[in-house]
């Protein structure tokens, strides 16, 4: 999903403003009334004044001078953040930011998840509460600046009026205010800062003067609770009297329910329910051991007659679909294609084939669920507080004020836990909803579970054929894409336009390569596989096309890959920018040893620009071993250096993983793999050194989550290109064995 302009963005669907559960406006200012403030500020797209009955109950005493901050008089800074932490690091960056501009001490902050209220915490890019599409820094650069130097202006102004100086001589570091001899804490401001007036308008830092954004030293907050296991995940929760449950799913997509005895699981010990839900048969228990051997014993009975889908069939099916031209829904359309592509000398053709991609982060979905005292509680790792909201107020058949959502961290989700349906807190729901009696219950699934019934990255098939004059330059492109829409049937369906999903197709266009003439199509087949957005979405497949064959082009135009790109880059100097610097830095231009060869692949997606140079050899086998990845990088103002690097690293390894080993089988309806034994991810020893180079920039910044996963995959199959003279057109490359050219 594009990070839009703040100033321009529009919501793309509608979600209710929801209030927390059992909070009024007078129960919030009966006990707000000994001192402390809440006002009204506006902020980008956040037309609604911040109101006192709208972000969560705020203990008596502390100075809150907008939705973001809260300072208590015994000098404790809380900053309530917006967007959900699943390991990419985002409470360090968006602490950054708002401590920049607030002076406080970064270290010692403490750092709260914002309560479900669309109207106070929507992610600017696209008009919801949610984290995704690599927005969290880039939609909050501007907003939490402004936040926190309104909150150091209110500060300072009730300085100068206790030590009657003028504002102009005070300083402010490390939430610290002084002046001359007077020095006062935060917290011993805090009361007055309450009654000072909010400021219409506060001026930000110049960037020459930042201390925190920029410097590589920035720690990250949250690394102490990990390490020492006091990090709260959603297993870890307790409350009196909680139940753990798993689902008996179907075993095959389209399969129903038809029946099931549930006497033999509630022989079990520690079984307290069996019960049918939406989603299958629930077993509830006193543990996750009985909920597990509850299921085993469990006697149930499957219509199979619907599971027929099996991906070894949808290629085929998939390229008659594009052959056929039937039903397209236009990328874009230059009447000028055709007649370039006759001019052209040389053609290239090519069909390219992905899987399906299960997201399997570290930690397996789970939720808890209490209803109890005619309201909804939840607990979980809450990705898009907006949609499980609402979805779980309308699986608990309650209005939205009577739920609460208590949102955790996550440990991985890569899109996963951001569905459309809002799945594994629904299930909960339901759960608890099926029992009948107000106990809290942890609807908690295995890895197989959501391995085998989960949402996946669509497979896609596309066509392509390229035009070349005598000298070997590109005069036309066509193109078309078959693969399930993720947008289409969801509350996200708005955004496909004339047919046209934009997660499908991102990266073919718009390109930022300038191509005489290009003309794309899409097909979107309905399959009972549930599509979802997998870390940096449509980019995933449709950069591997792209910077595959323009790498293609190049050898046959016997031009070296780099200067092909730069020819086709002349309008885009950010990523011209940053592929000349990973070839620079990566030695493009030495000779390798022999048994090792470069690629090199570029691609702009969350509007961050990314090159990277691959180092590749053989390993005995035949399979490819990656051994140094040379990453360029230009995102904007690096706000946290040391984390770019750091999510530049990972998008390597994530991505790598899926390049050698990614893919699901489906066979008469069910997938295949059930785990990390067969599904695989990348082992220590397969890590490649990973070299991280950002780009200086005072451009505002940009997403870096995502955007370093779509080069890979191509970097590394045109340095086997290079090394072996094959090709690859279908992934992952463990699919076949390479020699040596």
């Amino acid at each position: 999903m594009r990070v839009l302009d703040p100033s321009s963005a529009v919501a793309i669907f509608a979600i209710p403003a929801q209030q927390p559960a059992g909070l009024n406006r007078r129960d919030f200012l009966k006990s707000s009334a000994a001192a402390g403030l809440v006002f009204g500020l506006q902020l980008p797209l956040a037309k609604k004044a911040f109101a006192a009955d709208a972000v969560g109950e705020v203990p008596p005493g502390q100075f809150a001078p907008n939705a973001f901050i809260r300072i208590a008089p015994d000098n404790t800074v809380t900053l309530v953040i917006k967007h959900h932490e699943m390991g990419q690091g985002a409470t360090t960056g968006l602490a950054t930011i708002l401590c920049e501009e607030l002076d406080a001490d970064l270290p010692a902050v403490k750092v709260e998840y914002a309560p479900s209220n669309a109207a106070l915490y929507k992610n600017l890019a696209f008009g919801a509460q949610g984290t995704g599409g690599s927005t969290a820094i880039a939609n909050s650069w501007e907003q939490l600046r402004k936040a926190g130097a309104t909150g150091r202006a209110m500060l300072v102004s009730a300085a100068a009026k206790r030590w009657n100086v003028s504002p102009a001589s005070i300083t402010v570091s490390k939430g610290v205010v002084s002046s001359g001899s007077h020095k006062a804490t935060f917290g011993e401001l805090a009361n007055d800062a309450a009654t000072q007036p909010v400021p219409a308008d506060v001026p930000l830092k110049d960037p020459k003067n930042f201390v925190l954004v920029g410097k590589k030293e920035t720690r990250r907050l949250d690394s102490q609770a990990k390490c020492t296991g006091t990090a709260i995940y959603t297993i870890d929760v307790k409350l009196p009297g909680l139940l753990t449950a798993v689902i008996a799913r179907p075993p095959a997509f389209g399969v129903k329910l038809v029946s099931f005895d549930a006497a033999s699981a509630k022989a079990v010990k520690g079984v307290t329910d069996v019960v049918e839900v939406p989603e299958g048969v629930a077993i509830v228990a006193t543990g996750m051991w009985p909920a597990l051997q509850g299921r085993r014993a469990l006697k149930i009975q499957w219509d199979g007659s619907a599971g027929k889908l099996n991906t070894a069939g949808l290629y085929s099916d998939y390229l008659k679909i594009a052959e056929a031209g039937v039903g397209a829904a236009t990328i874009t359309r230059d009447k000028n294609t055709a007649a370039q592509m006759k001019k052209a000398v040389t053609t290239v053709e090519a069909v390219y084939e992905f899987p399906y991609l299960a997201h399997a982060p570290m930690e397996p979905l789970n939720c808890v669920a209490w209803l109890h005292d005619g309201m909804l509680e939840t607990w979980g790792a809450h990705q898009f507080p907006s949609f499980d909201h609402m979805f779980a107020a309308q699986a608990a058949g309650l209005p939205v004020e009577k739920v609460k959502l208590n949102s955790l961290i996550s440990g991985g989700s890569f899109g996963r836990r951001a569905n459309a349906a809002s799945d594994f807190t629904v299930e909960a729901v339901n759960v608890a909803k099926a029992i009948g009696r107000p106990v809290p219950v942890r609807v908690q699934r295995t890895r197989e579970d959501d391995m085998r019934a989960g949402w996946y990255r669509p497979l896609y098939v596309h066509t392509v054929k390229t035009g070349l004059d005598a000298r070997g330059e590109l005069l036309a492109w066509q193109h078309a894409i078959v693969g399930q829409s993720i947008m289409a049937g969801t509350p996200m369906a708005a955004t496909v336009k004339n047919g046209n999903d934009a997660s499908s197709t991102e990266g073919v266009w718009p390109t930022p390569y300038k191509i005489p003439a290009m003309s794309a199509d899409l097909y979107s087949p309905v399959q009972d596989v549930r599509p979802l957005w997998w870390r940096s979405v449509g980019n995933t497949h449709t950069a591997y096309v792209m910077e595959t064959m323009l790498d293609e082009l190049a050898t046959l135009a016997r031009q070296d890959p780099v200067a092909y790109r730069l020819k086709l880059l002349a309008d885009e100097p950010r990523m011209a920018g940053v592929i000349k610097l990973a070839a620079d830095k990566a030695g493009w231009n030495t000779p390798m040893p022999a048994g090792k060869a470069r690629g090199v692949a570029s691609h702009f997606s969350f509007d961050t620009y990314v090159a990277q140079v691959a180092e590749v050899s053989l390993k005995p086998n035949g399979q490819p071993k990656v051994e140094r990845v040379v990453v360029a990088v230009d995102c904007g103002v690096a706000v946290n250096p040391d984390q770019i690097a750091a999510q530049m690293e990972g998008c390597v390894g994530f991505a790598l993983a899926a390049a050698l080993y990614g893919e699901l089988d489906i066979e008469n309806g069910a997938v295949k793999q059930s785990n990390y034994h067969d599904f695989r991810v990348l082992r220590i020893d397969e890590m490649p050194k990973v070299e991280v180079y950002i780009a200086d920039s005072q451009h505002a910044p940009t997403g870096v989550g995502e955007p370093g996963v779509p080069p890979l995959a191509p970097a590394v199959a045109n340095a086997l290109a290079k090394l072996t003279g094959t090709r690859v057109r279908r992934l992952p490359l463990a699919r076949q064995k390479f020699q040596l050219a």
